[in-house]
């Protein structure tokens, strides 16, 4: 089967590593030749640079691993400044989010790219607006989905309820990967033979802590060497 246009990287929750996925599959598929671009449907929370830029780290990585000069590329069309829930952020400014808009926004990348990394916002069930959810977003895109579960007590829960939530919607699982988050979890390695008993998807590698020199800070994106880490880390699906 020729390989999909893209897929959608979903995770067990905010901040378990999503974007440092995305990122290092961005970097594997462009050693393959192949211009992949990323893309998200929504971030909440800005920053400002040295230049009083309004910048987001997530679109900031992404643009890093995507190669591709500042503001070159629209890789978001709903920027919000808030670091909170985006439907809520959305309906304090007057706004509701769109799935048309969102559509539109990823058609334009993938005008420019060969694959596109769309990394979803928060877990798999965030509320876009009233009546949609991320799931929403991912069945529109039709892209096989990326499972990033953050390693951590209570990661297998959340990692099973959202592998349910994913199949329920019958939609194509291209694999899961865990990423170990600062500090390593107790019983790490039985915590991963546990969910590849019960997730029937396959598993695409565990990423390490990351060396103390590759963390990144608050308000800022992963570095080129940081992703450069996890990608050698994982493996990309084979579809």
């Amino acid at each position: 089967m020729n390989q999909p246009t893209g897929f959608f990287v979903t995770g067990t929750d905010t901040e378990v590593g999503k974007t440092l996925v995305s990122g290092a599959l961005i970097l594997k598929l462009r050693e393959q030749d192949k211009k992949a671009l990323g893309f998200k449907p929504v971030v909440a929370g800005t920053y400002r640079d040295n230049n009083d830029a309004v910048l987001n780290e997530d679109l900031e990585t992404l643009r890093i691993a995507s190669n591709l000069k500042p503001s070159e590329l629209d890789l978001c069309p709903y920027i919000l400044d808030m670091p909170a829930a985006p439907h809520l952020v959305a309906a304090s400014m007057g706004l509701e989010l769109e799935m048309r808009t969102i559509m539109q926004a990823l058609e334009q990348v993938q005008r420019q790219a060969d694959v596109v990394i769309a990394e979803g916002a928060g877990g798999f069930l965030i509320p876009l607006n009233k009546n949609q959810d991320l799931a929403d977003v991912a069945k529109a895109m039709n892209f096989p989905i990326i499972l990033v579960v953050g390693m951590k007590l209570g990661c297998l829960n959340h990692a099973l309820l959202t592998y349910e939530a994913i199949k329920a919607r019958n939609f194509r699982i291209a694999g899961w990967i865990a990423n170990t988050l600062a500090t390593e979890m107790p019983l790490l390695q039985e915590n991963i033979d546990t969910l590849k008993t019960k997730i029937e998807a396959p598993f695409l590698g565990l990423i390490p802590a990351l060396p103390k020199q590759l963390q990144k800070t608050v308000d800022s994106p992963y570095s080129v060497e940081a992703l450069e880490f996890a990608a050698k880390h994982i493996e990309l699906p084979k579809i």
